[in-house]
């Protein structure tokens, strides 16, 4: 059984959680507590030198980087494949996906947020407007994409969830929680509903987890 070091609301373990449930991989749940820095700690340096959620444990392989896992479990695990057959597909499905994860997320993370918090001195105000400016700049792109594509079904690519859909809810999630107006973004919404439905999704949401709030 592969063990997942992870923490419930970590946009990249949520991302991988849900990764792991469209492929039917079972995995034991390991909380990292980044309320207090459980990760800065020896123990978790020693799995991850970077010290960073999430990180996958599969025997004697341990993996950091949710990019690079995720690719490992689609050429482990291609069925059912999260990626598109047509390279030219393929290519759409991982700039959506890059949206997220290369020009969202990293500035939002939690260490970022905690520079701003405790070195720059900036308050909560401060930094929700400076999560929400990322969002909602990066929504505004991948909504046009989606809603220009006459071929999309009911996610991000086609009828079945994909790399793309991995990596974007769990960032509306995150939108959600810094209070970022979504009407703007109906195909988002659409697409956020429709994953709604699949357990792949629910099992994963955060909320769910064993180390979230009672």
């Amino acid at each position: 059984m592969m063990k997942l070091h992870n923490f419930f609301r970590s946009g990249t373990s949520h991302r991988l959680r849900i990764a792991l449930n469209l492929k039917g991989i079972g995995y034991d749940y390991v909380p990292v507590d980044l309320r207090t820095e459980e990760h800065l700690g020896a123990a978790f340096k020693a799995i991850n030198p970077q010290q960073l959620v999430p990180a996958l444990v599969d025997g004697d392989l341990t993996m950091i980087q949710t990019p690079a896992i995720i690719e490992w479990l689609e050429e482990r695990h291609p069925t059912p494949p999260l990626l598109p057959s047509d390279p030219d597909d393929r290519a759409r499905v991982r700039a959506l996906a890059a949206i997220v994860g290369c020009d969202i997320h990293p500035i939002n993370n939690r260490r970022i947020l905690e520079y701003l918090r405790k070195r720059l001195g900036q308050d909560e105000t401060a930094v929700q407007a400076w999560c929400a400016t990322w969002i909602e700049a990066g929504f505004a792109a991948l909504e046009s994409l989606v809603a220009a594509d006459t071929r999309r079904g009911r996610f991000c690519f086609g009828d079945a969830p994909g790399l793309a859909d991995v990596y974007l809810i769990p960032q509306v999630e995150s939108a959600r929680r810094f209070k970022v107006d979504l009407s703007p973004y109906p195909n988002i919404v659409a697409i956020d509903s429709a994953c709604a439905e699949l357990d792949a999704f629910r099992l994963a949401e955060p909320a769910r987890q064993p180390d979230a709030p009672a």
